[in-house]
């Protein structure tokens, strides 16, 4: 199967979605919440474990997937309940408003265990998250993932391939596709089995959907070096410095020279051919769940994971505001809704006045935590402000 890259047209920027309401109930901390705000960047403030970044977490639960700390859904009821918990949202976007609702109902001893949570979209159920992604793009930064280039490549594939769902939604049936074969593949390695029939078929299903995967992700990255480059020439010394990024992939470069189909045909035999190697490693050992982001320091000309705290974090913030910025340029429903968690901790004056600029020009909704209000004070008059403690969020002036 060849799959076709996904297009990504050049329209003008129009306003993005953001949420108007949100509510929460038996969430983590809070009981019962319910806050009200405009498309303005939105600023919640109060001391560590307040709740701040549990808000961020139920706006996260609003797209696709686990939500932003990846956290099992059991975990997100709040303590001393009956294991349920609901997240509901009314969101403006390009179409008009859209109710959205998500939550798992109440545990019971003899119910199974929850693994998946129910999805409403105009009081319509769907038959799972992935739903959502025809109606919401979001894109975060938490604390965790301030070591995102000196880990693992497996963080940085995560990193992409979140920024990925936001212009191609069928991205994450693809992704589930592979992980699904590759995990059976495995199970017949692990099981001595080595008839090639039983083989052949999961990897066929390996090799399209790999080269899918590694397609978009070629065009994904291709993407941001075009919005890094326009950025550059705009402003070369912006203190979140242009980024010099890349894919360091098998089957990405396999794809700079040749065509979709003949690199499927040629993963498929280099599968075939590794059967015996991989059965020794106890895992799938090629193929795009093997490949990584490398990313630069542009300006230093000096790679990510060897640069300073502070620069890492200036990198990373391009990054993020890059795509922000390809996806207001070239998407109809325009920039994602951005969740910055504890964001202003770690930047100087210069660099938070840079950040909640660009946040401002790109007409998005920014979901900001933090403990000192003296730190975005530069948005007085530009952002919705809630002080929020022990499990209660109240709108301030």
């Amino acid at each position: 199967m060849n799959v076709p890259l996904p297009r990504i047209d050049a329209t003008p920027a129009v306003a993005a979605a953001w949420v108007e309401r949100l509510s929460l109930t038996n969430f983590r901390n809070y009981a019962e919440v319910e806050l009200r705000v405009t498309a303005a960047p939105v600023v919640l403030l109060g001391h560590n474990g307040a709740g701040k970044t549990n808000l961020l977490e139920a706006v996260s639960l609003l797209a696709p997937g686990q939500g932003m700390r990846r956290a099992a859904y059991i975990d997100l009821a709040r303590a001393g309940g009956h294991g349920d918990w609901a997240v509901a949202a009314r969101i403006q976007t390009q179409d008009g408003a859209i109710d959205i609702g998500t939550g798992v109902q109440p545990t019971t001893t003899s119910a199974p265990p929850v693994t998946g949570r129910i999805v409403r979209i105009d009081g319509v159920p769907q038959s799972g998250s992935g739903a959502l992604a025809d109606y919401v793009d979001m894109a975060w930064l938490t604390p965790s993932m301030d070591g995102l280039f000196t880990g693992p490549a497996g963080d940085r594939r995560r990193f992409l391939d979140r920024l990925i769902l936001c212009f191609d939604p069928g991205y994450r049936t693809r992704a589930a596709q592979f992980e699904r074969a590759m995990r059976q593949r495995n199970r017949l390695l692990e099981h001595g089995v080595r008839e090639a029939a039983q083989f052949n078929g999961l990897e066929q299903i390996i090799a399209e959907t790999g080269v899918a995967i590694a397609a978009v992700r070629a065009e994904a990255v291709a993407g941001l070096v075009s919005t890094i480059a326009a950025r550059r020439a705009v402003n070369a010394d912006s203190p979140f410095p242009w980024a010099e990024i890349a894919l360091d992939g098998d089957l990405e470069r396999m794809l700079q020279e040749r065509p979709a189909i003949e690199v499927e045909d040629a993963y498929a035999q280099m599968l075939a051919r590794g059967r015996e190697r991989d059965r020794a490693a106890g895992r799938t050992l090629d193929g795009p769940h093997r490949t990584d982001l490398v990313v630069a320091h542009g300006p230093k000309g000096q790679a990510a994971r060897l640069c300073s705290t502070g620069e890492q974090k200036a990198l990373l913030i391009g990054l993020v505001l890059a795509h922000a910025q390809m996806l207001a340029e070239r998407r109809e429903r325009g920039a994602p809704i951005l969740l910055l968690d504890e964001i202003a901790a770690h930047l100087d004056d210069l660099r938070r006045a840079a950040l909640f600029d660009e946040i401002l020009d790109l007409g998005l909704q920014a979901w900001m935590t933090g403990t000192d209000a003296n730190a975005f004070s530069a948005l007085a008059g530009r952002a919705t402000f809630v002080a929020v403690e022990d499990g209660h969020a109240k709108l301030q002036g």
